[in-house]
């Protein structure tokens, strides 16, 4: 069985700005930012999982990175106003 891509949010709050440019950093990789601290994107739950611990061995003790993983009920009633529009479950083409 393929695994599917799932909507996943991550944010964060960290006080060091070398801190905060690392794990940044690692979630642009993947993710786009959407505000300040919160990126967004589709991921298989293996690189989701991947991504999360990368983060959270960069963080300093006190700070905090929270993941959120959105059923497709939970992002066919999400919205948002402004920026960049939530991410599509559909495929791209490069060409």
């Amino acid at each position: 069985m393929a695994q599917i891509d799932h909507c996943i949010v991550f944010c964060y709050d960290i006080t060091r700005a070398r801190t905060r440019r690392r794990v940044a950093a690692a979630l642009e990789h993947l993710l786009n930012r959407v505000q300040g601290s919160v990126f967004e994107g589709r991921l298989k739950m293996r690189a989701a999982n991947t991504l999360f611990n990368r983060v959270d061995s960069l963080k300093d003790p006190g700070d905090s990175i929270r993941m959120y993983v959105l059923s497709r009920i939970g992002f066919e009633k999400s919205r948002q106003s402004g920026g960049a529009n939530l991410p599509e479950d559909t495929d791209y083409w490069l060409m």
